[in-house]
């Protein structure tokens, strides 16, 4: 019997390592389930799971041409299928939808939700200045503090 990626096999349980758990399938082949391959919640100790001479249901994932073999349980059990989705309203394009529908955002930094004053470039890049200025001079004040830098006195 060969053995396919995408079979169901039985497959009796030889042997269990931290990292997962090694499986005998029929035809006298050997593969390996990977901890994460165990269950569909986190496995912290896989002998929680499983014990040497389980009979367990496995689906093989992958051959690799060297001969291993690996093996998933959870992949095995047959999932009922999710019902499907209703379809969601088909909505307009940005740009199709009228003018007034999309709000202006003043990008200042108050997170104010005045949408109705128009700042020109001018007067955003000197309120940035102006800002900007006060935090690096309060910046500095607070780190020549802290170092005893220029002018701070030494006793």
């Amino acid at each position: 019997m060969s053995i396919e990626v995408g079979s169901k096999l039985q497959g009796k349980v030889t042997g269990i390592t931290n990292f997962g758990a090694f499986v005998e399938l029929p035809g006298g082949s050997t593969g390996l389930v990977h901890i994460s391959e165990v269950a569909d919640n986190y496995v912290k100790d896989i002998n929680d799971h499983l014990k040497v001479g389980d009979e367990v249901e496995v689906k093989v994932i992958n051959v690799e041409k060297d001969g291993k073999i690996g093996l998933s349980i959870k992949k095995a059990v047959d999932k009922p299928e999710r019902p499907e989705r209703p379809e969601r309203p088909a909505r307009a394009p940005r740009s199709d939808r009228p003018r007034d529908s999309r709000p202006q955002r003043n990008n200042n930094r108050g997170g104010g939700n005045d949408f109705r004053t128009k700042e020109t470039f001018e007067q955003k890049m000197n309120r940035f200045l102006k800002d900007s200025e006060e935090r690096l001079s309060s910046l500095k004040r607070h780190t020549e503090s802290k170092r005893g830098g220029r002018g701070a006195k030494r006793g």
